[in-house]
């Protein structure tokens, strides 16, 4: 069966895609691995520098043959340098908001310094401003605790992809691509998907309304049934 590769967001695990996984394998060989620092993998050590090369690397040692890519943020801009990498390796793209700011000539993606003893004020800020004000402090628990766990490793994932500008070397990315949003996103995301919609020479922008940046896991449904039908559509 074909391979379809599935890149969960930062902050989060692969867990992220299970009933993306469930739709898919029935007709597809679905590899969904967890990124460098997130699930059964060892954490990132609080003050050692990341940069998302790092997760591009691990996923060129699992894309060993052609495979269909689907991305959700972080994720998405993996699934990105992964096809401008090693673009054999990649059947087709579909990507959920990525966070592929080297596009833009300025992301103004503002966030406090983060301090590892203390790591709550930065996580606030970052939920926050992709969903909305006081999103943070409704998040349960467990939630919280989770996202503390990996707080260095996902600040430093912002921190390098903040950094990168690849730019207008994404119209080397051929394969077909489905880029997806929410309308309710922020006016920064919407504006990397307006610009990745005319640079990638093969890509088609779709926009649920109803959305915000998490539509993978608040609306997996509506989500998965687009990716499913651009990876069927794809030649696989």
């Amino acid at each position: 069966m074909t391979p379809v590769l599935l890149v969960h967001s930062g902050g989060f695990t692969s867990r992220q895609w299970k009933k993306l996984e469930a739709a898919l394998a029935p007709t597809h060989r679905v590899i969904a691995p967890d990124l460098v620092g997130y699930g059964a993998r060892p954490r990132w050590p609080a003050g050692e520098p990341f940069h998302f090369q790092a997760d591009v690397d691990l996923l060129l040692s699992i894309a060993t043959e052609p495979m269909h890519v689907v991305g959700h943020s972080y994720g998405g801009l993996l699934a990105l340098q992964l096809a401008l990498q090693a673009p054999a390796r990649v059947r087709s793209l579909a990507l959920y908001e990525p966070v592929a700011f080297g596009v833009l000539d300025r992301a103004d993606f503002d966030l406090p310094a983060f301090d590892p003893a203390a790591p709550d004020a930065w996580l606030e800020a970052f939920v926050d401003w992709w969903n909305g004000q006081g999103a943070w402090q409704r998040l349960g628990d467990d939630t919280k605790a989770a996202f503390r766990d990996v707080a260095w490793k996902l600040s430093e994932e912002v921190r390098s992809l903040c950094s990168d500008r690849t730019g207008a070397r994404y119209a080397a990315v051929v394969q077909p691509t489905l880029l997806l949003g929410g309308g309710k996103t922020t006016a920064l995301e919407r504006r990397v998907l307006d610009t990745l919609a005319v640079t990638l020479p093969h890509a088609t922008l779709r926009i649920f309304p109803e959305l915000g940046h998490m539509g993978p896991i608040t609306h997996a449904g509506l989500v998965n049934a687009a990716i499913v039908e651009h990876v069927v559509a794809s030649g696989g």
